[in-house]
């Protein structure tokens, strides 16, 4: 069976001691396994990006800039079958996994601007003769930990801009789907990157926790659950890193009487269910204003849903496919039961969905909820899956306080055509991402991706200039060239002047 082991400079191997099962989503089989690796490989690796970084940080930012516009070429020239085996591990279709490479690709494009976004600031005659600037350094040796759900995005959101400013890079992926991560690392060397600045370690907690604790490492990038982005933030601050650590999401699509009802049901059966909703900016939430609202949008999401077609990962008319894993089906349908227990009411029960020919796969169909409450436990928490609650709102301010109060704050969307309503709620609402009439606000890749509340743990965001900011640290330069004249006057600190 084919095992997926570590890259590393100079391609180092180690024996796997443990290793970890991939399955093909849509068959339910194994098709792979991956290494597992510990203490001895991070180290390795550590050594390895330390012996590497100082080079790398020291080349001229343009010869950087035109390894990531190599890479940008090679990704391009690779996409279908780079799509294909993310496809075939994660099990979203391979139309949405060729989204999720451009997605990161685009993060990828901004870094071979690199040389313009390293520019420091300038001061000329801050005091007597005294000019004062500033420059942007890299850290050192960055690390990042990503999740099963993009397996191309997030590592390309990381490493590209932590690499570019002259890091080197230690990317832990996700042992579900972990090909895609090596094959990018490949790509990365062949564009012309120095063995050692990008290198992948696989691994569970045991390789987190080792990644966390390592002197070696300077900074480190977390995307998945809050309370782990909650344990990794905090462990890794302890041991003396800069950290930011993405976590879970609960995203509201809020509805106004006035909004245009058909585009808006376009628009939220595509984030809800789509990537089988296994997406941290899915939209699992609706909120009709008003009960007319509510039985509209209802009725519409209901005919919808019943033209949706889950299918197997490489069926070109699916919408969705399977989710990662049969663990996963099972923790999902395990919520919709919950919600069910709750009192919500069930209108659409996505359980039991089985795919002839492949009923071994990790199918759940879509499913709907309404008349759901804030104080059910279906609605507090992630499910992150293909379920679509309703919450309905008596006006426009409950709406805003939906997203609000929620311990997430991710992303939320407002469909309307009212520009003050739409004003307003971007103002007021309590949430990092906001869309106006766009079902998915996630910024492109010259802003920035990062939420509030327990969304997001650190104080910068994801790529953009947030992105350089965090994986650089700045330096300030006072100087002062005196002419030599016996007339020279003493030093005097600019603000003293």
């Amino acid at each position: 069976m084919r095992q997926i082991d570590h890259f590393l400079s100079g391609g180092a191997s180690f024996p796997a001691k443990r290793t970890s099962d991939i399955f093909n989503p849509s068959t339910g089989q194994v098709q792979a396994k991956v290494a597992l690796g510990d203490q001895a490989v991070l180290d390795a690796a550590v050594a390895n990006a330390q012996a590497v970084q100082p080079k790398w940080a020291a080349m001229n930012p343009q010869r950087r800039a035109r390894v990531m516009f190599k890479f940008k070429e090679l990704i391009e020239k690779n996409m279908q079958p780079l799509a294909e085996m993310l496809a075939s591990e994660h099990g979203k279709v391979v139309d949405d996994a060729k989204g999720d490479i451009q997605r990161g690709l685009e993060v990828v494009e901004f870094c071979a601007g690199i040389p313009h976004a390293l520019k420091g600031e300038y001061t000329q005659g801050a005091g007597p003769g005294i000019d004062v600037y500033s420059m942007r350094q890299a850290l050192g040796v960055g690390a990042g930990i990503t999740p099963f759900n993009f397996p191309a995005m997030i590592p390309l959101w990381m490493f590209a801009p932590a690499v570019a400013v002259g890091n080197t890079f230690i990317l832990k992926p996700s042992e579900r789907d972990p090909s895609v991560p090596n094959r990018l690392a490949e790509l990365f060397l062949e564009a012309g990157a120095p063995e050692g600045v990008l290198q992948v370690v696989h691994g569970d907690k045991e390789m987190v926790d080792a990644i966390l604790d390592h002197p070696g490492i300077a900074a480190v990038s977390f995307v998945g659950s809050s309370d782990i982005a909650q344990y990794v933030y905090s462990r890794g601050v302890a041991s003396g890193k800069r950290v930011q650590a993405m976590g879970g999401a609960k995203n509201h699509a809020i509805v106004m009487p006035d909004a245009d009802l058909d585009q808006t049901v376009n628009d939220i059966m595509g984030a809800a269910y789509g990537s089988a909703g296994e997406r941290c900016m899915a939209l699992p939430v609706a909120v009709p204003v008003g009960e007319e609202t509510a039985e509209r949008l209802r009725e519409k999401l209901v005919a919808a849903i019943e033209t949706l077609k889950v299918g197997i990962s490489t069926d070109p008319e699916a919408q969705y496919g399977p989710v990662v894993t049969a663990i996963h089906k099972q923790k999902i349908e395990n919520w919709i039961q919950t919600g069910v227990d709750e009192g919500a009411e069930l209108v659409v029960d996505g359980r039991g969905f089985s795919l002839q020919g492949y009923e071994a796969g990790f199918f759940v169909g879509p499913s709907l909820f309404d008349h759901v409450t804030t104080d059910m436990s279906a609605y507090k928490e992630e499910i992150f899956g293909p379920v679509l609650q309703i919450v309905r709102a008596k006006d426009f301010e409950e709406a805003i306080s939906l997203p609000t109060k929620h311990q997430y704050g991710n992303g939320v969307a407002i469909f309307t055509r009212n520009g003050h309503a739409a004003r307003e709620f971007a103002q007021r609402v309590q949430v990092g991402m906001v869309g106006i009439n766009v079902p998915i606000p996630v910024p492109v890749s010259y802003h920035s991706f990062g939420g509030w509340k327990r969304s997001a743990f650190g104080d910068h965001n994801q790529y953009g200039m947030e992105g350089i900011r965090f994986w650089t640290k700045v330096k300030l330069v006072t100087q002062r060239w005196p002419d030599g004249g016996a007339g020279d006057s003493a030093f005097i600190i600019p603000t003293m002047g």
